[in-house]
């Protein structure tokens, strides 16, 4: 649904995206994380057809941003991380002139309208004026303006900004029902305990470039190496040891459960339990600890950054 090949992009100064490749399949939730300056912004606008990188291709819906970016404006839908409403606007005339605005003809519109309005869980407020919403609300009307003439792509830049913790809640809703809907959807946000509720996918950049290995799973046990937990019947003190003597990586270990590194997916998982229960361990619990995205976050940042080349032409 989304292909980004070898995407940079240069500000005056300095070059902000170097070579980014990756791919969002249809219907998955890619989480975009990273540091301040990281470049999700401007990726995110190259994605958009607002900005046109400097060298590469970016694919949205089988339409590229460079040589048709009306038809990318109408295959998607996007939110930037300060958006404006015209608060004198009711809810319904705000997504009316959304649908207009975006190309739906002046007999759908009003059915378009009300249709992002139920999306979002604003029929209720039809008649109110933007400017009377909370923000939680207004969230949500920026985002039933940004889907009202049904695209297929949907990208966000920091959605749960501001909001409080039952507004992020509902938006965290929100995103997994539009998933479900088979939207793609790509999110940017510094919130990972957020983005733990809906992400299927995480894309870390740091200094302009896709770190670690690109789009993994969020939330996943990684495919060549997991976390087991192990847990016995009856406790052992040397329990550490025992485990150790198997050659196994042990992170931690008490008297009745331990956790340890295991390499070679699921076959390598079920010959590391029949070893156990040969080795004459009770093993009440053996199972994947599963990785959440705070741990795969931190696990890519602890990896070297690479040195980002200087522009040609500037002094080195």
């Amino acid at each position: 649904m989304i292909l980004v090949r070898d995407v940079a992009y240069d500000y005056p100064s300095a070059r902000v995206l170097h070579a980014v490749s990756f791919e969002v399949a249809e219907g998955a939730v890619l989480a975009l994380v990273g540091p301040n300056g990281a470049g999700k912004t401007t990726l995110l606008r190259c994605m958009a057809a607002l900005d046109e990188p400097a060298e590469g291709a970016i694919s949205i819906d089988g339409l590229d941003t460079r040589n048709d970016p009306r038809a990318v404006h109408a295959a998607l839908g996007y939110l930037p991380d300060f958006f404006g409403l015209y608060d004198a606007l009711t809810v319904r005339q705000s997504l009316i002139y959304a649908a207009r605005s975006r190309g739906v003809a002046a007999a759908a519109a009003q059915q378009a309208a009300l249709r992002a309005a139920e999306r979002v869980q604003l029929t209720d407020r039809l008649d109110a004026a933007a400017g009377h919403l909370s923000r939680g609300l207004r969230q949500r009307l920026a985002i039933a303006q940004t889907i009202v003439h049904g695209p297929r792509v949907l990208l966000l830049d920091e959605p749960a900004a501001g909001l409080d913790p039952e507004a992020r809640r509902a938006l965290s809703d929100l995103i997994t029902r539009l998933a479900g809907e088979g939207m793609t959807i790509v999110v940017s946000s510094h919130i990972l305990a957020e983005l733990e509720d809906y992400s299927t996918r995480m894309l870390m950049l740091r200094d302009g470039r896709v770190a670690g290995d690109g789009v993994v799973a969020a939330g996943e046990p990684d495919e060549n190496s997991s976390l087991v937990r192990i847990q016995l019947a009856a406790p052992r003190a040397d329990l550490a040891a025992v485990l150790a003597g198997l050659g196994l990586a042990v992170e931690s270990a008490g008297a009745d459960e331990a956790l340890a590194r295991v390499t070679g997916g699921a076959e390598a998982e079920a010959a590391l339990l029949a070893r156990l229960v040969g080795a004459g361990l009770a093993v009440r619990a053996f199972s994947p600890v599963r990785r959440t995205l705070e741990q795969t976050y931190l696990n890519e940042a602890r990896r070297p950054s690479p040195t980002a080349p200087a522009l040609k032409g500037e002094w080195a």
